[in-house]
């Protein structure tokens, strides 16, 4: 992500996702600076093992799907749009595995033609997946509900159970699924909290809750990044 500061920008990300890649996945994590169009993007892929979509504070401007148009304030990052959704789409058509959280979620299914909630909230019968800011952080990432599984999916089959509880930090929310993204984990709301991409030819997954947090604790959490790990491992493999 790029975040301003007084008089430049940086390119950065939260040490939790570097901790997560480091002692669960097992990886040494590279941040790809947003300089959209000017990646060599297949070449980039060329080189990589993996490719995680970390959770942010923007929201993806909603010209890239077709959304209404953002109330003032909204929080966004074209800089990481024009990144990240050509990589998402150059990374599963060349078999890189892709794991995506929380914004990445909405990023991996906006790169395939899909839509989003903007304000999941205000929907008639949904919960309020925020944050509750006045809590402390750790009270913050505490499981928040329960998720149901799909039977015979690839998070059931890294989960193996057909429910799990997670955490709940976003405001923003899958609407209409896009091309070959298939539905893994829904909300007691209805809410999408996990998908796959059909066919894929290496690990896709996304989920909208946020598994970096206690990676190494949290049993869950960890079979998330154990199982990018050793896809990102095969991958390295394949490259070999």
């Amino acid at each position: 992500m790029m975040q301003a500061r007084p008089g430049m920008m940086m390119y950065s990300t939260g040490e939790r996702n570097v901790d997560a890649i480091i002692e669960v996945t097992q990886g040494l994590p590279l941040i790809i600076p947003a300089l959209g169009s000017r990646l060599d993007i297949p070449g980039l892929l060329e080189s990589l093992d993996g490719l995680l979509l970390t959770g942010g504070a923007s929201n993806i401007e909603p010209h890239h799907y077709s959304g209404p148009p953002a109330r003032h304030g909204d929080l966004h990052d074209p800089h990481r749009d024009a990144t990240n959704l050509p990589l998402i789409r150059g990374a599963v058509e060349m078999g890189v595995p892709v794991f995506a959280i929380c914004r990445g979620i909405q990023e991996f299914n906006v790169a395939f033609g899909g839509t989003l909630h903007q304000f999941l909230h205000e929907l008639p019968g949904r919960m309020d997946h925020r944050r509750d800011r006045t809590k402390p952080i750790a009270e913050q990432m505490k499981p928040a509900h329960t998720i149901t599984i799909r039977k015979d999916g690839p998070l059931h089959a890294i989960l193996g159970s057909d429910t799990a509880d997670v955490n709940s930090l976003h405001g923003q929310g899958i609407d209409r699924p896009g091309k070959g993204m298939v539905i893994e984990a829904t909300a007691e709301d209805s809410t999408i909290e996990a998908m796959s991409v059909d066919g894929a030819r290496a690990f896709a997954l996304g989920v909208q809750w946020h598994p970096e947090f206690d990676a190494g604790g949290d049993p869950v959490s960890r079979a998330l990044f154990t199982a990018f790990g050793h896809a990102c491992r095969a991958r390295a493999r394949a490259r070999r």
